[in-house]
């Protein structure tokens, strides 16, 4: 496994721990379809919430949420409505949120709503 790799798994872990520890149950980690993959996909209630992880150092250059551009959310989209009919989540309202990690100052950012 590549060093990239490694950190975006630390990252997500991290991530992860923070919406269970706002009452979200994990549904998916890493779902994949042809369309592209969803990182975190977590259910509260009538809510499911799928999150982009992006993990970087700092955010010298850029913010982390930056890397999410249109292209990236209609990728995300179509996957979601994959894992949505896949899954029969169909009833259920539908959220998207980007989380960042910075690895640097050990924070994370998560942008609720973020498209």
């Amino acid at each position: 496994m590549n060093v990239k790799k490694i950190i975006g798994n630390i990252g997500e872990e991290k991530v992860v721990w923070k919406y269970r520890i706002k009452g979200y149950k994990i549904l998916a980690r890493n779902f994949s379809c042809r369309y592209g993959e969803l990182d975190i996909v977590a259910q509260k209630g009538e809510t499911i919430v799928v999150v982009e992880v992006k993990t970087r150092k700092n955010n010298k250059f850029a913010q982390a949420k930056e890397f999410v551009d249109y292209r990236k959310q209609e990728k995300i989209k179509n996957t979601t409505n994959i894992f949505i009919q896949k899954n029969k989540f169909t009833d259920y309202n539908i959220r998207f949120d980007v989380a960042e990690v910075y690895t640097e100052n050990n924070t994370i950012n998560i942008i609720e709503n973020a498209f």
